[in-house]
């Protein structure tokens, strides 16, 4: 499959009628996401009577959102961002391994018998993206700020991918020493450890935290405390060079954006809802 560069329709855009497979995005907050376009544009492209669009679902909405969404018979698929991950992972009728390992998903779909499948895509994409932009991650010391849904996708498929070191940061404490014990466990072979601040050894430095989303947003770490050598890394996808990343290119780091991922477990999500 070949979308176009931009994300944008490349083929005229059907007309919306009964037989449409609808698709949904549910987060919050919502105007940040960029999965409409992506999957709009491949829609078009190939001719696939479907439509994607965004619904801004609170945290305390996300069960009733939920129960409506399953009862609507042409809803085929659901695409689930922050802060719905994890819980999201308990509304669906069975998991996918990835789902299962990373206990969050962000994709789910109705199977033929009616049943839902959900499954986590975002730390495949991750390290697809990373890879695609020449950045190998086997044998290499990452940092990684942010065990939420996202962050706990991309730590289990950092260490899949062959990471030589792990430290792993986030506000919870007790998420992030439970995490360090799964993955100690799962990957006996690889040096995983708590942290409180990337040091000037890691040879990559990961945002997965949503500071940068807002404007007043502290910077989630200093770049300017590591080697010019360390790649800064931030998953957020708008702004696309976030305050961390302009901060990591005006002194001298290699930036890698959030766009890659987005683009990377986009794939995955249209693979697993069987367009590609």
């Amino acid at each position: 499959m070949t979308l176009a560069p931009t994300g944008e329709p490349t083929a005229k855009t059907e007309q919306i009628d009964g037989a449409t497979r609808l698709y949904v995005i549910i987060g919050d907050p919502i105007s940040a996401v960029r999965s409409p376009q992506f999957f709009n544009a491949l829609f078009a492209e190939h001719g696939i009577n479907a439509v994607l669009v965004a619904l801004h679902v609170d945290a305390d909405g996300l069960d009733a959102a939920w129960a409506g969404l399953k009862a609507m018979r042409n809803l085929a698929g659901v695409v689930v961002t922050m802060p719905h991950k994890v819980r999201a992972a308990a509304l669906v009728d069975a998991l996918g391994p990835a789902g299962q390992i990373a206990g969050a998903i962000n994709a789910a779909r109705r199977e033929p018998d009616g049943r839902w499948l959900g499954d986590m895509f975002d730390g495949r994409g991750f390290v697809d993206g990373l890879r695609a932009q020449g950045h190998e991650i086997a044998g290499r010391k990452v940092h990684l700020l942010g065990l939420g849904g996202a962050g706990t996708a991309i730590a289990v498929a950092l260490a899949e991918g062959g990471v030589s070191g792990l430290v792993l940061q986030d506000v919870d404490a007790a998420r992030r020493d439970r995490l360090v014990d799964r993955i100690a466990t799962g990957f006996p072979n690889l040096a995983v450890t708590p942290g409180t601040a990337p040091d000037p050894g890691v040879d990559a430095a990961i945002n997965a935290t949503p500071l940068g989303m807002k404007v007043n947003d502290p910077l989630p770490f200093d770049p300017a405390t590591l080697p010019r050598s360390t790649l800064v890394v931030d998953i957020i996808t708008k702004p696309e060079m976030t305050p961390l990343l302009e901060r990591a290119a005006a002194t001298g780091h290699r930036v890698h954006a959030g766009g890659h991922m987005h683009r990377g477990q986009a794939l995955c999500v249209a693979r697993f809802f069987g367009f590609c």
